[in-house]
């Protein structure tokens, strides 16, 4: 498929840049794939649109404060994002503003009030912003993250250094659920739950089960191949338990629909699925599903709105249909919906 097809325009005052202040509040379109027409709803009332047996498959890793700050021995600000810790003390970041620097500089990593905190060294520049840093401390990853970092909100929502901004951001870009450390992003189709709107759906027979699939920093790359089918995805670790494998296969065998809230966990069920059925795993998934994929055990999705020419967009639209999903976002943007991260909710069915 071409993939200027994922195309669509958006006018940029749709882009949320700030949650709702109640996360239930945010609105909820509820598309049909058999042609039954679009609802415009809340989240608050997902449950009209849920029956007894039917089961919400929820991504419950954590984001981690990732974001930082640095500079260079100059004074030239930098701006950085962990990725992982490969050995012990050296960790491999993407940082903008390294053209000048080369292996061997020193930077001075900054905590929240923009004082030096710590001292890096570049060992190695990977390519396209990425680099390996070794930190002159004995402090722990754990700790200088939460004593440096920021939360990792996606460039499209405007943040910089402000430590009051980023105290707000920090429980709102996290689901309610999160349990599991490891994102550098937050699987956003859970921000809209409360604890309160999971306790009432409980009582009226919905099930709920949990997966962990650490988000990386690839679910924000752009498809930028003539074809989406050439696209290289990112690969992301993933688990699923005994316990929650026995819910989900279980709805599934007694006719109850499984519902994956987000891409994140429907790229988990989709990957270790065999035949109608999951069996408890953990490991990576590189699983890129575009349209022609033949879903086996997605039955209804809770997704957020997915930027143009992007993995996840591909992904709803291999499940509800291109035509469907693109005339869907059309309404959202006539209804004036809001977009991506800190947006409104879809519910295709």
């Amino acid at each position: 498929m071409q993939t200027e097809k994922l195309d669509y325009d958006l006018p940029p005052e749709l882009i949320a840049q700030q949650p709702v202040a109640v996360r239930s509040d945010s609105r909820l379109l509820v598309w049909s794939r058999a042609g039954c027409g679009v609802v415009d709803s809340r989240f608050s009332r997902i449950g009209d649109f849920l029956s007894p047996g039917d089961c919400l498959v929820l991504n419950d890793t954590k984001v981690i404060p990732a974001r930082f700050f640095a500079r260079r021995s100059t004074g030239a600000r930098l701006e950085g994002l962990f990725l992982a810790e490969q050995n012990e003390g050296v960790w491999t970041v993407y940082l903008k503003g390294t053209r000048k620097l080369t292996p061997g500089d020193h930077i001075y990593l900054k905590d929240r009030y923009k004082t030096d905190y710590c001292e890096a060294v570049l060992v190695e520049k990977l390519g396209e912003g990425k680099c390996r840093l070794e930190l002159k401390t004995d402090i722990n990853t754990d700790n200088i993250l939460g004593t440096i970092g920021f939360p990792p909100l996606p460039p499209y929502i405007k943040r910089d250094d402000d430590a009051a901004i980023a105290a707000m951001d920090a429980p709102r870009y996290q689901t309610v659920y999160a349990q599991h450390a490891g994102a550098v992003a937050a699987p956003t189709a859970g921000l809209h739950f409360t604890e309160p709107l999971i306790e009432q759906l409980k009582q009226t027979g919905v099930r709920f089960a949990f997966i962990t699939l650490h988000v990386g920093v690839g679910t924000f790359k752009p498809i930028t191949t003539e074809n989406v089918e050439d696209h290289l995805i990112h690969q992301e670790r993933y688990s699923l338990n005994q316990e929650n494998a026995e819910m989900i296969s279980k709805t599934k065998k007694e006719g109850g629909r499984v519902i994956p809230v987000g891409t994140t966990s429907t790229r988990v069920l989709e990957t270790i699925a065999i035949d109608s059925r999951v069996e408890a795993a953990e490991g990576t998934t590189e699983l890129f599903i575009t349209p022609g994929y033949s879903f086996k055990m997605t039955d209804a999705m809770i997704t957020n709105f997915h930027l143009p020419r992007s993995t996840l967009l591909a992904l709803v639209a291999a499940f509800a249909g291109l035509e469907n999903i693109l005339a869907a976002y059309h309404h959202a943007i006539e209804q004036q919906y809001r977009f991506y991260s800190y947006g409104d909710a879809m519910f295709i069915v």
